[in-house]
């Protein structure tokens, strides 16, 4: 297996390259996809390709489902009265429409199905909260967007989805996905705000007896949501190095951040670690053997579809594999999900074995992250990120998801062991063998199956 020369290591490890990249898209702001400043996040980009040396940069548009927010706020009646307007308390969750709705509030927890069934029909024409967490003992991650639309089937008229991470910092995180607008307002509230609302609402609950409850009312929550949904354009940067092959190994990320925030780690880092994986490779063009094409993705955070662009649009067989980076610099410890493609992954532990380097895997086929576009296919593609002890998602997805969290001595060393892998990948046979979409289909977890249904997102026919 040919090795990364020691000079691009070296390059690697002193490079200020990527984290001025990242510095720069921390710095627009706002990268909502289908946003002004998710463009000048993807003109960023190719400005940093052309600056690599790299080739045919340029953005690639398409349409989308866009989503703008307006003001949104969250009142409280009963026992208590209060009323949350600022943006460190309550925001819109994406994909919501506009709309009121004013209802008694049922706490679901967790928002398991074992939660929703307790619940059973006090959920019809309630607003129903559920947390950010998903419990140690389920078997997967239990997405916000399950939580919704258990809440609307089950007769909500409204949702409200509290951080379990303390901070005064409310979670925000597509709702609709391919199914927008979805069909009750919805908010997300801090950990904090969400703590006295579920006070309130175990104070009512009680089993029946007014004595035990104190008296208490179950609390009526009053939300009012302003938003826009219509219509836009997004856009892929597109690059690429190496020889002028038909097949392609392809290295992705996602330019586009919720616009509450920076989106520093989640996932300006993925972007600045393309565009300088891109430029070592271009160092060592001459060695490929096969052509890299790179690419930051827009509108990943509202249903991957840049990703389904992307795939939608190049045949299957100009790609080889796909390595796609998402929150990759919380850290130097790498995590890659496999998907199952065991060629990747041992191309990833022999690099991590090669630098000495701490690496995790996953074998579940997960369709969170742009490679699920790739891997429904049964195109071989991972996503690679980076682990910490935080809980949960921790920054991301919230106003904190900032550059100050994140150091560029992790953001080098990541860069180090994809350069590695991905000149692995280009100079050699990929040990990844494309896979049927039957057998991808027949592999998926029966609760990520769920999901996928419960999102409209579910690419088989039946």
């Amino acid at each position: 297996m040919t090795e990364l020369p020691d000079r691009v290591v070296g390059d690697a490890r002193t490079s200020d390259f990527g984290w001025s990249l990242l510095t720069d898209l921390t710095d627009i702001g706002d990268r909502m996809a289908g946003s002004t400043g998710e463009r000048r996040g993807a003109e960023r980009v190719v400005e940093a390709f052309e600056a690599a040396g790299l080739r045919n940069a340029g953005l690639d548009e398409f349409e989308i489902p866009g989503w703008w927010r307006g003001d949104s706020s969250l009142s409280v009646s009963g026992a208590v009265e209060r009323r949350h307007e600022n943006s460190h308390e309550v925001i819109a969750l994406p994909g919501t429409p506009s709309g009121e709705a004013t209802a008694p509030l049922v706490d679901v927890g967790d928002g398991t199905d074992e939660e929703f069934a307790a619940a059973g029909e006090a959920l019809e024409g309630a607003i129903a909260m559920a947390s950010s967490r998903t419990p140690d003992s389920h078997d997967r991650w239990i997405h916000r967007m399950e939580k919704y639309v258990a809440a609307a089937e089950r007769g909500a008229v409204g949702f409200v989805f509290r951080n379990h991470i303390e901070g005064a910092l409310p979670p925000t995180g597509e709702i609709g996905y391919h199914n927008r607008p979805g069909p009750i307002p919805a908010v997300g509230v801090s950990k904090e705000v969400g703590e006295q609302l579920a006070r309130l609402a175990e104070a009512a609950e009680g089993d029946g007896d007014e004595s035990e409850r104190g008296g208490a009312d179950r609390p009526i929550v009053s939300l009012d949501v302003d938003c826009r949904n219509e219509p836009t354009t997004s856009v892929n940067a597109v690059a690429e190095v190496g020889p002028d092959t038909e097949e392609a190994v392809y290295l992705t990320a996602h330019v586009d951040a919720h616009d509450v925030s920076d989106g520093a780690n989640d996932n300006g880092a993925g972007s600045a670690l393309v565009a300088e994986v891109g430029r070592l490779l271009a160092s060592v063009e001459d060695d490929l053997d096969t052509r890299v094409r790179l690419v930051t993705f827009g509108s990943e955070e509202i249903g991957l579809w840049g990703a389904y662009h992307a795939a939608e649009t190049t045949p299957e067989e100009e790609i080889a594999c796909v390595v796609n980076l998402d929150g990759a610099c919380s850290s130097r410890n790498l995590r890659v999900g496999t998907n199952g493609f065991e060629g990747m992954r041992s191309t990833f532990e022999a690099v991590a074995d090669a630098f000495d380097a701490p690496l995790t895997t996953g074998e579940t086929i997960s369709p969170h992250g742009d490679q699920w576009a790739f891997v429904q296919e049964g195109i071989p593609a991972v996503m690679a990120s980076t682990t910490s002890d935080q809980s949960g998602r921790g920054w991301g997805h919230t106003h904190a998801d900032t550059l100050d969290k994140l150091d560029s001595r992790d953001l080098r060393e990541v860069a180090t062991l994809v350069t590695a892998a991905v000149y692995r990948f280009a100079t050699g046979e990929v040990e990844a063998e494309h896979r049927s979409r039957e057998s991808i289909r027949d592999a998926i977890d029966e609760g990520y199956v769920e999901e996928l249904k419960t999102g409209g997102r579910w690419p088989y026919e039946e």
